[in-house]
């Protein structure tokens, strides 16, 4: 399969891509810095709405990992706005562009996280619960909103609702164990 990834210099992305061309898939990575010729890179600035349309042809699938990190520093202002910013607009201007090739890949697989559900104490839930309150429940609602674009052009969308990720390669888990 041919197969596109945002954020694939993260801790999941990284991995993803390295396991997927270990299969036999051929991996394309969505960056944000001019590719190299013969490279299998394309290039986008979700702030500035850029995207690398041709690029983005003959896709089987797209897993969209990117967005300004949680995990790291203080959440000033300015950090929630990054962090609204990079998951909402970098969702919409990516599914806007692949709902409008001539051949769409056929899933888009999109990162989210627990927070779309808030702080609800011991309550039990699963993905049937509704949006929760906050700024990450916001967040997360809106940003698997801007994948409407996709959806509504028959592109299959899955939202991925990540929690903590542990890992002894990077994530939160390098933080927990100081």
């Amino acid at each position: 399969m041919r197969i596109l990834i945002t954020g694939s210099s993260g801790l999941i992305g990284a991995s993803l891509a390295s396991d997927l061309a270990r299969a036999g898939d051929e991996v394309v990575r969505l960056v944000r810095t001019p590719q190299s010729p013969g490279s299998k890179e394309v290039f986008w600035d979700p702030a500035l709405g850029r995207i690398d349309r041709e690029g983005l042809a003959d896709l089987d699938a797209v897993v969209h990992l990117a967005g300004e990190s949680i995990a790291k520093g203080r959440w000033t202002k300015a950090k929630k706005r990054r962090i609204q910013e990079s998951r909402i607009e970098g969702t919409r201007l990516l599914s806007d562009t692949l709902s409008k090739l001539d051949h769409p890949p056929r899933v888009l697989i999109c990162a989210s996280a627990v927070g779309y559900y808030g702080d609800r104490g011991s309550e039990r839930l699963d993905e049937n619960a509704g949006v929760g309150e906050g700024f990450l429940a916001r967040v997360c609602s809106d940003w698997e909103a801007a994948a409407q674009p996709a959806r509504e052009a028959g592109i299959r969308v899955v939202h991925l609702r990540f929690g903590v990720i542990l890992s002894p390669s990077g994530g939160a888990l390098a933080t927990m164990l100081l």
